[in-house]
């Protein structure tokens, strides 16, 4: 199976979301951030994509899924947001997304397939212009609901991101790098306490 076929599946099995929610990382970090460009790297069903187009941003939300960008493109219409909103399905282990940005954004970019996350996070930062931010949230636990249930599973911290990324200090600033824990929902409103590793890297030359 490639990586498109199963997140296709993914996406396809479950309901499309009506009004999906903004990741909640995402909200504290950018809340009081001017408005700019910004890219969504794994769009899902768009509710960050959605959050940050209320909120004046021009958003770039790229996705493999062909299933997930659809869907988003259409709510966006639907809320009025078409332009402000541009989705479109892109394959980030063969090629990044052209432009600049005042932000990029990766939320649990995690897949069973091939992926050099070190080498997109890397394209994300220098895709940034000077002031714009990079943020990146990871698991840092496994959620019941999570497609990965394997107990060996290790989730890199955030500073190991960073590390593996390889970004000049002299051009990009990490200005946050932490464990965090709340309470997520799932799937048919079920809840558990979750870490998330996030990390926060601003381009400043």
């Amino acid at each position: 199976m490639s990586a498109i076929t199963f997140w296709d599946g993914v996406h396809a099995a479950r309901p499309q979301a009506v009004d999906p929610q903004p990741n909640a990382r995402l909200v504290e970090t950018v809340t009081n951030l001017p408005p700019g460009d910004v890219l969504d790297l794994g769009c899902g069903d768009g509710g960050d994509a959605l959050w940050l187009a209320r909120r004046g941003w021009h958003v770039t939300a790229v996705d493999i899924s062909a299933v997930a960008v659809e869907r988003l493109d259409v709510l966006a219409r639907s809320q009025g947001l078409g332009d402000r909103v541009i989705a479109v399905r892109h394959d980030l282990h063969e090629s990044f997304p052209q432009g600049g940005f005042d932000l990029i954004c990766a939320h649990y970019l995690h897949t069973p397939f091939e992926l050099d996350r070190a080498a997109v996070l890397r394209s994300a930062a220098h895709a940034l212009r000077v002031g714009g931010r990079l943020l990146v949230v990871d698991h840092g636990s496994t959620a019941p609901w999570s497609w990965n249930q394997d107990p060996d599973v290790r989730y890199p911290t955030a500073g190991e991101v960073a590390a593996g990324i390889g970004l000049d200090p002299a051009t990009w600033t990490v200005e946050r790098a932490d464990a965090l824990r709340r309470i997520a929902t799932g799937p048919g409103g079920r809840t558990a306490e979750v870490i998330d590793h996030v990390l926060l890297i601003r381009r400043t030359a």
